[in-house]
């Protein structure tokens, strides 16, 4: 665990498989977010409508947001999925958050499933929350302009 905290990048980080939204059972912690597309079924934090895009312009759109993201880095990627994962290290105490997005049709467009979660601690004082919201608005803002 320790060696978590003094690792960099995705350095120190265990494998992480890809994660089945259909059957994920979020923990009872508070320290996790997930936002899942309105035509999905499951219990997710928060819900957005599908994208009038397709799954490869919305992955596009997710991973230039990931690359613009300060101490966020590649973790896995699972391209018959339609996901990525990646690590983001908290500013002053380096704790690893592990973020998940896949991308999947869904109706009339793309469903967008965006999960953030602490590897360490119970609370996170709402930063996953906060990233997933702040990653979906710059997602969005990278559909409107292309």
């Amino acid at each position: 665990m320790i060696g978590l905290l003094f690792s960099r990048g995705a350095n120190g980080i265990p494998p992480q498989g890809p994660v089945d939204f259909a059957t994920l059972a979020l923990p009872p912690s508070p320290n996790t977010c997930l936002l899942t597309p309105t035509t999905a079924p499951g219990a997710g934090h928060l819900h957005r409508d599908p994208f009038p895009v397709t799954v490869d312009e919305l992955l596009a759109a997710v991973r230039a947001t990931a690359a613009a993201q300060p101490r966020t880095y590649p973790l896995a990627d699972f391209p018959a999925r339609h996901q990525a994962q990646w690590v983001a290290r908290t500013r002053l105490m380096n704790y690893p958050d592990i973020i998940v997005a896949e991308a999947a049709p869904a109706g009339q467009g793309t469903g967008l499933w965006l999960y953030s979660r602490s590897l360490i601690g119970w609370s996170d004082l709402g930063v996953n929350r906060a990233r997933v919201m702040a990653w979906l608005t710059e997602i969005e803002a990278r559909l409107r302009r292309r």
